[in-house]
């Protein structure tokens, strides 16, 4: 395989956290309407992210947080949104950089984005590689759009099935995209 000198997973990935930046801002404007709500999970070892010591002590890797009802004072920046959040009925700010961001949920409406860690050289934070190699991926289901359709995890969101215990949408992930 050629070498991928673009880096499109990256601009992917830059995409997406842009799209996550546009809902963020439009909610910090006119807030939610109808459902929508949002889980965001975020590695909180990011030096961008600030929480105070008890919920980095609690979180030290990775913690999602919820914003439907009970948030505050959303601001969003180019670089990281901030948000005050009740836990256990004490107030706390957040600071959650983009770049910190692993997933973006919004199970009203079965919209899941996911984002891999991806280090200089083309290199996944587990250390595959993110573009080029050798190794078949394995065919996948694609739908109108030719995103392709991630059935392996649509069980995982609380809220995202129908009454009769089907999925209602289709979770994509952007790992289904490369090559491994």
């Amino acid at each position: 395989m050629a070498d991928d000198f673009i880096r499109y997973d990256i601009l992917i990935q830059d995409a997406m956290r842009g799209l996550v930046r546009t809902v963020l801002r439009e909610t910090s404007v006119r807030g939610l309407s109808g459902d929508h709500h949002f889980f965001i999970s975020f590695d909180t070892s990011n030096p961008g992210v600030t929480l105070s010591a008890r919920m980095r002590a609690q979180y030290p890797q990775e913690m999602t947080i919820v914003l439907q009802h009970q948030f505050w004072d959303l601001k969003v920046s180019e670089e990281s949104f901030e948000v005050g959040l009740s836990f256990n009925g004490i107030s706390e700010r957040l600071v959650v950089p983009f770049a910190a961001i692993r997933r973006f949920a919004d199970p009203s409406v079965n919209f899941d984005l996911r984002f891999a860690e991806i280090a200089e050289g083309g290199q996944e934070a587990d250390g595959k590689e993110s573009s080029g190699g050798d190794a078949a991926e394995p065919a996948a289901e694609t739908d109108k759009s030719g995103l392709v359709k991630d059935e392996s995890s649509k069980s995982e969101m609380k809220g995202s099935e129908a009454k009769d215990g089907e999925t209602k949408g289709e979770v994509v992930s952007l790992d289904r995209f490369r090559k491994k």
